[in-house]
């Protein structure tokens, strides 16, 4: 059964050797209602040497975030590791396959999207979004990258209120982290 609680946009965006995800903080019920609007849904893991933003089913994404630290903490703070680990876990567990969320995680040298399909994913030129308002994100926040001199924080931000400006499940109440 699905969710009926959705968090909603992400962004993430690698340049000149920094990251920053932003993450708006609606929570929709259903398809017409604003549940929450001040959801944190972008957090630090392992000491504050992780990022990671979150979209999809709330519950299933803190699911997700619980099992994911665990995987780091087992990966000794390996974040490719640890993303192979749950990808594995997510696979081949039944309950795990049913969670219908998408997480984006960061440390200092690397950027990954983990899909709901157990995917892990090095995205192209260091810029990515998901969740209802992700392809808004991702179109502003490439074209900053291309034709701005904006820092990686800068343009996360941005694109974000410029997907809150688009997407009714997506709000400008924005948190970005840097990492």
């Amino acid at each position: 059964m699905s969710s009926p609680f959705r968090g909603t946009t992400i962004c993430a965006v690698r340049k000149d050797g920094k990251t920053a995800i932003a993450g708006d903080g609606q929570v929709t019920m259903g398809e017409s209602v604003i549940f929450k609007s001040t959801a944190r849904k972008v957090r630090r893991l392992y000491n504050g040497k992780v990022v990671i933003g979150f979209a999809g089913a709330v519950a299933d994404a803190f699911t997700l975030c619980e099992k994911f630290e665990e995987k780091l903490i087992q990966c000794g703070g390996n974040l490719e590791r640890a993303a192979v680990a749950i990808a594995q876990m997510w696979r081949g567990d039944q309950a795990m396959r049913q969670l219908e969320t998408q997480m984006i995680v960061a440390d200092q040298d690397t950027l990954l999207i983990l899909s709901g399909t157990g995917e892990v994913i090095d995205p192209d030129g260091g810029v990515v979004a998901i969740g209802s308002g992700g392809n808004y994100a991702l179109a502003a926040a490439r074209a900053l990258v291309q034709n701005t001199d904006f820092s990686a924080h800068e343009i996360a931000e941005k694109a974000l209120h410029i997907a809150a400006s688009i997407c009714v499940f997506t709000n400008d109440n924005i948190v970005v982290e840097d990492v």
